[in-house]
């Protein structure tokens, strides 16, 4: 099985636990992440124009800045977008194996989402996230909410893809 990385100076990875029952559990239950804490991800892809066309399909987008060739010679990029709904998606659905793989019980919400430099085919993106905020769950005992910072950087190390999640969380059954 693949090992988590964790890099938070303050913070040691990590340790594995006992897998539930149903043996798909590999995420982080919420009484064990801590603040500060950040996971690179190791799972990287290199973005292609055919990832691009399916999504775009997929979503009933037709944006010529995303696959329209010729349009995009005229634009200040000279060459179409990756969509970023595809580049976000991609960020965040990484980090799942490494933190919240059976663990999660609900999104509750993403802000502050942004994309300070576009993604070309060709691109090769990779995913950080970091612990932002833990507090228990008011309502609900059993569970605590996580507040993390997803980060996307392509091959240059620039940051293409940032938002933040909050996400309702399993604490470790008694």
């Amino acid at each position: 099985m693949r090992q988590r990385r964790a890099a938070a100076a303050s913070h040691p990875p990590t340790s594995r636990r006992q897998p539930r029952k149903d043996s798909t559990m590999t995420g982080i239950w919420f009484d064990e992440f801590k603040v500060g804490q950040t996971f690179e991800h190791e799972i990287r892809r290199t973005f292609t124009e055919a990832d691009n066309m399916w999504f775009c399909n997929a979503t009933y987008n037709p944006a010529s800045i995303h696959i329209d060739a010729e349009y995009c010679k005229n634009t200040e990029f000279g060459r179409p977008l990756v969509n970023s709904i595809f580049t976000l998606g991609f960020v965040i659905g990484v980090t799942v194996q490494d933190t919240t793989l059976g663990t999660t019980v609900a999104n509750l919400g993403m802000t502050d989402t942004r994309f300070p430099k576009p993604v070309f085919f060709g691109d090769t993106i990779r995913s950080r996230t970091t612990v932002q905020e833990l507090r228990p769950s008011k309502s609900r005992p059993a569970q605590g909410i996580v507040t993390f910072l997803h980060q996307g950087f392509n091959q240059r190390d620039e940051e293409v893809c940032t938002c933040t999640r909050q996400a309702l969380m399993l604490r470790r059954p008694a």
